[in-house]
């Protein structure tokens, strides 16, 4: 069975995307939550990681003995191991389409990720509005991300940003759950797709899990770290 290495669900937005693709997929894994306690070399996150991820970070997939890190291996993985589930789309033009926006999102809006850590149990809006007050990268990366899924939207004709759920959406869960924290305004239709993404029983099943820990740290620096 898939194994799958994790940090805490409240502010893990780079383990809620792999875990987020498979629930919603109905692939059955294995959940491994690894606490996070510091990362140096005595810690005891680094010790339960390090015979398993060379990197020493979450999340890490583990099938039939192959570790596979970093989210957008992950989720190339599971699409080919799995590939009646569709997960990236069928067209070539839409697939590419889906694969770039997946490839800005893991390496692109920093500001809106450093401004607005995940944080799932908190409601945050003076400081969203403080964010897009005095934050320049934080209003660009908004605007970015509301014209890139308006656009698919009206594109592909929803519910979801091609159509069917993808990885595209999974990828982009995480920056649902930021932009409710922090209530940074949307357009109505965009306000639609982020309400049809929490609804996804795979999404549901991961913030339900985040309000349910107790475990909460101050900051989401180590799991900004991994993609």
């Amino acid at each position: 069975m898939i194994q799958l290495y994790i940090g805490n669900k409240n502010y893990s937005s780079w383990s809620m995307r792999p875990w987020v693709l498979l629930r919603q997929a109905g692939i059955d894994f294995a959940e491994v939550f690894v606490r996070f306690d510091g990362f140096g070399s005595t810690s005891q996150f680094k010790a339960a990681l390090k015979d398993i991820n060379p990197v020493g970070k979450v999340p890490v997939l583990v099938h039939d003995g192959l570790a596979v890190w970093d989210t957008l291996a992950i989720a190339e993985y599971v699409a080919e191991q799995f590939p009646e589930k569709q997960l990236w789309p069928q067209d070539r033009a839409a697939r590419a389409r889906a694969r770039s926006i997946c490839a800005e999102m893991h390496s692109g809006f920093t500001g809106l990720r450093s401004a607005c850590p995940m944080n799932i149990e908190a409601q945050l809006p003076d400081v969203g509005a403080l964010a897009l007050r005095d934050k320049p990268a934080v209003r660009a990366d908004l605007e970015r991300i509301c014209s890139l899924w308006s656009g698919l939207l009206q594109e592909h004709g929803g519910p979801m940003l091609f159509g069917h759920f993808t990885v595209a959406d999974a990828y982009f869960a995480p920056v649902v759950m930021r932009l409710k924290t922090y209530a940074l305004p949307v357009p109505t239709d965009v306000a639609a797709y982020m309400a049809r993404v929490c609804a996804l029983p795979g999404v549901k099943a991961w913030i339900d899990g985040a309000l349910a820990e107790q475990d909460f740290i101050d900051f989401e620096e180590p799991f900004r770290l991994q993609r």
